[in-house]
């Protein structure tokens, strides 16, 4: 494993200080996957960033869980710049992804049934 954390800065990758878009969020996972398949230890700055949708976390971020255990992430990615909210969107989306994650078909199963009795 490298040494020396691997910075991505969020507002360079979208571009934009309004990430809010799933395909932005597709983006930042393609730059975060790549340094994480690599070994590195990422440091996420959100410096710059005004607003995040959980669209573009989960993009981003929550679908990590599927490539990388959870300990591994917890070891290895490091988020900073997040204001108040944002850092309870992420830990929402982190929880979520996990959830799913863990169970994919009885989530999806359990969603239709709920979807189908509505």
């Amino acid at each position: 494993m490298n040494q020396q954390p691997f910075s991505i800065s969020v507002y360079e990758v979208v571009g934009d200080s309004i990430c809010v878009s799933q395909a932005d969020g597709l983006r930042l996972f393609e730059v975060l996957k790549a340094a994480l398949d690599e070994g590195c230890e990422v440091v996420l700055s959100f410096a710059g960033v005004e607003s995040l949708t959980t669209s573009f976390l989960t993009a981003a971020v929550g679908q990590l869980l599927l490539h990388f255990s959870e300990d591994d992430l917890k070891n290895r990615l490091r988020a900073r710049d997040l204001k108040k909210l944002h850092t309870e969107l992420l830990g929402e989306v982190v929880k979520r992804s996990r959830l799913y994650y863990a169970d994919r078909e009885g989530y999806t199963l359990g969603r239709e049934r709920v979807l189908e009795a509505a």
